[in-house]
């Protein structure tokens, strides 16, 4: 029988099978193969003896957290308190692209700028809807949950942002942890603690504490450029080009010009710097 693992307790890996949950534990020679379950795996067990003995092949994997599985990320992304950082938001969008996951930008806290902000702000936005990623209000509930149906999902983003409390309004019997923002620190405090894929709208919703590995250092350099995919638009006269150091680089042409966003650039820069 094939199900779903939705969550993990020590040994205990939580299948889920036609709305119907199963403790089991897996399979001694996963140990012996140095292969561990990752909450999301889908897998071939046995309910009689609750034990997991196949670990069916994997869309993606993650390690931090330790998941897999995953249709599409809704990156939830404040506006201020704390502050909107294109930075960190690369890193996400970056991260998601190596991986293969679909990536929706979620904006929250946009009641708390200023018109001057709002000005600064509404033309990154912008460029990032131009390129291909839907950006969409934590407000428009109807619209999430539409997007949520029949896929597998997961909430991340800046610590602080409002992930768990956009969860809790989307289905309060989640009751998930929140806390209030520190205003000294300008960041929030990680609330959840374990990983879980919950049932909504024919599809599952991953809450996790978070993905905290945000290196790049395990992967190459061309898998970094392939995952900006406005680059894909603008061929560079050599097919080998970097976008970094070369002179007849279409790229940068572009960041001069304006046309590719310049705060995407300099992450790209970083990114290449710690990639191998």
């Amino acid at each position: 029988m094939q199900g779903q693992i939705i969550k993990i307790t020590s040994n205990l890996h939580y299948v889920e099978q036609d709305g119907n949950i199963y403790p089991c534990i897996p399979r001694g020679k996963f140990r012996k193969q140095h292969i561990l379950p990752r909450v999301g795996d889908y897998v071939v067990f046995d309910k009689e003896k609750k034990v997991i003995e196949e670990i069916l092949p994997r869309q993606n994997e993650f390690d931090r957290p330790f998941v897999s599985n995953i249709d599409q990320a809704f990156l939830v992304t404040s506006l201020k308190q704390p502050d909107f950082s294109p930075a960190l938001l690369d890193r996400f969008l970056t991260l998601m692209e190596l991986h293969h996951v679909s990536s929706i930008i979620c904006i929250t806290k946009e009641d708390l700028l200023t018109e001057e902000e709002k000005k600064e702000i509404t033309p990154i936005l912008e460029y990032y809807k131009k390129i291909g990623y839907p950006v969409i209000s934590n407000q428009d509930l109807e619209l999430i949950k539409k997007l949520l149906n029949k896929k597998t999902s997961v909430f991340t983003g800046q610590t602080g942002a409002g992930k768990s409390t956009l969860l809790n309004r989307l289905n309060p019997e989640w009751n998930l942890e929140t806390n209030e923002i520190s205003l000294a620190l300008g960041r929030g405090k990680h609330t959840t603690r374990t990983v879980e894929l919950y049932p909504f709208q024919e599809g599952k919703v991953l809450d996790t504490p978070g993905f905290s590995a945000l290196s790049f250092k395990d992967y190459t350099k061309e898998a970094i450029k392939e995952a900006f995919i406005e680059f894909k638009s603008y061929p560079c006269p050599y097919q080998d080009c970097t976008h970094t150091k070369e002179k007849e680089c279409t790229i940068k042409v572009k960041v001069e010009d304006g046309t590719i966003l310049k705060s995407r650039y300099e992450s790209y820069l970083r990114f290449q710097e710690e990639g191998k």
